[in-house]
């Protein structure tokens, strides 16, 4: 299981919880497989337990065996961890997990089934659960956005361009000249 804490957000944290979520975005199952579970900050756990394993046994109906058996085993995993937990962690919970073919391939039905547990940079306030084939990482990947923008308007003799700041990225909105020369 890999699992993220992030009492203080620093760079080197988010960097890992970058890296984490580009790695699950990749990844994709068959069928519905994948689960996406995010937990906000104050959401009673036994709640959360329940929905899921109210959801395990709507599972059974689902007609591949295969797909029945890993939507299944990942729920009951999720379900184990969650009930480990004394309470919902300060900022929230994501948790994902999923039947994943071994590292190299595999034949069809030798997947593992591989939980990954995240907290939030940031107070998470929804609630999200999803069965899909893919990971839904991109609440998380709006927390990790700069917060911070910044207009700028750059004027020079004879040009000016305006454009906004994000973090660490320039996004150029419009350039204009004046078409007069420079001692004009």
């Amino acid at each position: 299981m890999d699992k993220i804490n992030i009492e203080k957000v620093d760079s080197v944290k988010l960097y890992k919880i970058r890296k984490m979520l580009e790695e699950l975005s990749q990844k994709s199952g068959r069928g519905t497989e994948l689960i996406s579970v995010y937990i906000p900050k104050g959401k009673q756990l036994h709640e959360i337990i329940s929905t899921l394993q109210q959801e395990q046994g709507t599972a059974d109906n689902i007609k591949s065996d295969l797909t029945r058996s890993h939507v299944v085993d990942s729920l009951g995993k999720v379900v184990q961890r969650l009930k480990l937990l004394k309470k919902t962690p300060e900022r929230g919970l994501v948790m994902f997990c999923g039947a994943l073919p071994p590292e190299g391939g595999g034949p069809l039905g030798s997947e593992v089934v591989k939980v990954w547990e995240i907290d939030p940079p940031k107070d998470l306030k929804q609630y999200l659960y999803r069965c899909d084939d893919h990971f839904h990482v991109d609440i998380l990947k709006d927390m990790l956005k700069d917060d911070n923008l910044i207009g700028f308007l750059a004027i020079d003799a004879k040009d000016a361009g305006w454009g906004l700041l994000h973090g660490d990225k320039i996004e150029v909105l419009s350039q204009t000249g004046s078409g007069c020369c420079r001692k004009t």
